[in-house]
């Protein structure tokens, strides 16, 4: 690894770290500022009570001082209990659900990648083909249609109408509508992504070039023009595997997958302040992480990138 690039990786680590303390800094403080607390709202519980349970997790200190000690306890990486799901530390639940969260995303940004390069290559070399036309129509469908929406739809088609798949994600057949729903979106932004982008390349002089030469059609596509097209591709999975991770909230919640997504939101609804600074810590990192991935893998597909 030369100078340069080692350079480049240590300032946007250091960058990433000082992003992910300003949302640590800005959720703290925000989370605290609306008006009620994690205690309000529980039934037959007394002032006292209350003040106890508050005194007992470390609330009715200045808020300051409840700041420095949480940055403390994050750098040691202890996220504490959960406040309402009692005997459950945090880092347990944000485990259990992003198991399953992580292997959604994944499984949904693989599929969004290969059948998006693949149609965009299609549509591509068969440029204003019918069937050029028709894989522009379905994929500007799909990305203008929000994830929640896409789901919904299917699961009143496939479990209330057909009765074809289960409405639960909690089984390996339940998670195939999830999937579907999250791959949509950006499957098709990838496929426009790459049409776009392998027009552009096929048109360069250096393909001219190996035309003129001789070189097979299938070696120009694969070994050339593909290779050089994946690049603006590249710069999109990146944020688009975060996205698809920490975007499945909804999407969780409808198909009642028990993932991280579905945590973040109960622990909202339950105003359980570790378990909201402790998944929004985790997917802040994971977002800030995949995106120096992808500005690393520039320069692996094409070395005439230079980092800086």
């Amino acid at each position: 690894m030369n100078p340069k690039t080692l350079k480049y990786i240590l300032k946007r680590l250091v960058l990433a770290v000082f992003t992910v303390w300003v949302v640590i800094t800005v959720t703290f403080f925000v989370m605290h500022a609306v008006p009620g607390g994690p205690f309000v709202g529980e039934k037959a519980v007394s002032p006292a009570v209350q003040k106890a349970m508050e005194a007992k997790y470390g609330l009715d200190k200045p808020l300051f001082t409840q700041y420095t000690t949480y940055l403390t306890d994050v750098i040691q990486l202890r996220f504490g209990p959960s406040l309402k799901q009692r005997g459950r530390m945090v880092i347990d639940i944000i485990g259990d659900g992003l198991k399953t969260s992580a292997r959604l995303g994944i499984i949904a940004a693989c599929f969004a990648l290969v059948i998006g390069v693949v149609l965009g290559s299609v549509a591509a070399l068969r440029r204003n083909t019918f069937l050029d036309r028709l894989i522009m129509v379905l994929t500007t469908a799909f990305v203008s249609m929000p994830s929640f929406i896409m789901g919904s739809l299917m699961l009143v088609l496939f479990s209330v109408r057909l009765h074809w798949l289960p409405a639960n994600g909690t089984t390996a057949a339940g998670l195939i509508m999830p999937v579907v729903a999250l791959m949509l979106s950006p499957m098709s932004y990838i496929t426009r992504l790459t049409r776009s982008s392998m027009l552009d390349v096929l048109g360069q002089d250096y393909i001219r070039t190996a035309k003129a030469k001789g070189v097979s059609h299938w070696k120009i596509i694969f070994g050339h023009a593909l290779k050089n097209s994946l690049i603006p591709v590249i710069t999109y999975f990146g944020p688009m595997l975060a996205y698809i991770v920490t975007g499945s909230l909804v999407v969780e919640q409808i198909f009642a997958v028990p993932g991280i997504g579905r945590a973040f939101v109960s622990s909202i609804t339950n105003r359980d302040y570790t378990l909201i600074m402790g998944t929004t810590i985790v997917l802040a990192t994971f977002i800030v992480i995949m995106n120096l991935v992808s500005d690393i893998l520039y320069k692996v597909v094409d070395p005439r990138i230079n980092l800086e």
